[in-house]
């Protein structure tokens, strides 16, 4: 079975339980497989980067997988506003959130309550200096393990949304995303809208950030905000230490 997120952002849990940890969301108009179902509960695989959770199956709709297969091909759009609304033709009004997938409104038999956006779209690839532009739309979003949204964004969440943004594809996590793109020797060979990333005592690859010019980078620790980057990793003036690690900086454009 295949389906869609017809509201506003879904959490994707990590097992099947209103108490279990949120490990992603689901924006609006993300489509997605449906693996396994229980009574309340839907295992599911996003088709845009592969992430699996569990999903209440009374947050999506149902579509065939012909009209998957259809939004498979179709362009990526995307909007572009901080927050804007999708006006129903039964005085339906959803606010969706920056990032949230628009391609499906397109499909008469896909868009079933007629929804129409006149808001900001965004689609297609833009130029590496985008991405910092992109990236300042987040400034001061609150962290949240597993958000995706300017109303709470977790570290890789924050960067694959900037890149999503601009055309590019990033895998989910941070351990995931550090296996992408081209290994930099040093921090004078990045620029900026390139990924730093750090890693825990045992080794793990566990917070990602977006560099920036002049040695400073934008991360979601917090909340969105800008620190200094050094050899040894993030040095956050208002704490007057190094609060990460820096393990690898990666040119993924």
């Amino acid at each position: 079975m295949f389906a869609l997120c017809n509201l506003s952002s879904i959490p994707l849990r990590f097992e099947p339980s209103d108490r279990s940890e949120i490990v992603s969301q689901v924006l609006f108009g993300e489509h997605f497989e449906i693996l396994e179902q229980d009574k309340q509960w839907s295992k599911i695989r996003l088709h845009y980067d592969n992430y699996e959770g569990w999903v209440d199956s009374k947050q999506y709709q149902i579509i065939s997988k012909e009209q998957y297969d259809r939004l498979n091909q179709d362009t990526i759009l995307l909007n572009a506003d901080l927050v804007e609304y999708i006006f129903g033709t039964k005085n339906e009004l959803i606010p969706i959130t920056l990032g949230a997938s628009l391609s499906f409104l397109h499909h008469e038999d896909i868009n079933v309550n007629k929804y129409i956006f006149e808001g900001l779209k965004t689609c297609g690839i833009t130029s590496k200096t985008k991405l910092v532009e992109t990236a300042y739309l987040y400034l001061n979003a609150p962290y949240l393990w597993g958000g995706k949204t300017p109303f709470g964004i977790d570290c890789s969440g924050f960067t694959q949304m900037v890149y999503k943004l601009n055309g590019y594809k990033l895998l989910r996590d941070a351990s995931q995303q550090a296996t992408q793109g081209e290994v930099l020797s040093f921090i004078e060979e990045s620029e900026p809208g390139d990924l730093a990333f750090f890693d825990n005592e045992e080794g793990t690859i566990i917070h990602v950030g977006i560099i920036l010019e002049n040695n400073y980078i934008i991360h979601a620790s917090g909340k969105v905000r800008i620190d200094r980057l050094d050899h040894l990793g993030i040095f956050n003036t208002e704490q007057n230490r190094h609060t990460h690690r820096l393990r690898v900086i990666k040119k993924i454009i």
